[in-house]
């Protein structure tokens, strides 16, 4: 949560500056919200199905040019993965279905390029602090859900990613958008039972925004 309070004061810090040095009737702020289908990737996770969840924030547009814009955003995502009836012979030695909750604040900061009018593509790095975790076993099951405390967890707090995908913003201001995801870092605590696991994340994420 440190980690999380420092961003997001050095974030607007920098905001602010570029906001300053910018055409401030031409920076745009919106809202957005959508759904995510999310895993992790990596040989010891080859059995595993998405978990289907949603995400929600803010973000800001800076232009820097004509076609290139700054776009740094702000939203909660629900990420995991969900291990539906298989045998004992996986990384979690279960039977059971059950749903890994991996709960995030999210942070990317792309790098925005319009191809036509309205149409746009963006890249860049993307940095989770993770906000919650949790077992959620099937309703039938004896395990029910089991919240884990961070003192507790195999799962670092941090996590990077780089973040890909595409958007149509209508004159209106309404927005339409497509991403992917892909975990640079190993999200698994070294010095523990998954110091040898290789778990990186992995989401597609659609979503519907509105630019004010």
């Amino acid at each position: 949560m440190k980690k999380l309070i420092v961003f997001t004061g050095a974030l607007l810090f920098t905001l602010t500056s570029v906001y300053a040095q910018s055409d401030s009737k031409a920076v745009q702020f919106g809202a957005k919200a959508g759904v995510n289908f999310s895993k992790l990737i990596g040989d010891d996770f080859d059995d595993v199905d998405s978990r289907t969840s949603f995400n929600a924030g803010l973000l800001a547009e800076i232009p820097i040019s004509e076609r290139f814009s700054f776009q740094p955003e702000v939203f909660y995502s629900g990420q995991g993965f969900d291990v539906l009836e298989i045998d004992q012979d996986n990384i979690f030695d279960t039977d059971q279905n059950v749903e890994y909750q991996l709960d995030y604040i999210q942070v990317p900061l792309l790098i925005k390029a319009y191809i036509v009018e309205g149409l746009s593509v963006e890249v860049g790095p993307q940095f989770g602090f993770k906000i919650h975790e949790e077992f959620d076993s099937e309703p039938n099951s004896d395990g029910g859900d089991l919240e884990i405390d961070s003192n507790d967890s195999y799962v670092k707090d941090f996590e990077t990613s780089l973040a890909f995908g595409t958007s149509y913003k209508f004159d209106g201001g309404l927005f339409l958008s497509a991403r992917y995801t892909l975990g640079l870092t190993n999200i698994f605590e070294d010095d523990t039972i998954f110091e040898d696991v290789d778990g990186k994340n992995s989401v597609w994420q659609f979503g519907v925004g509105y630019m004010f």
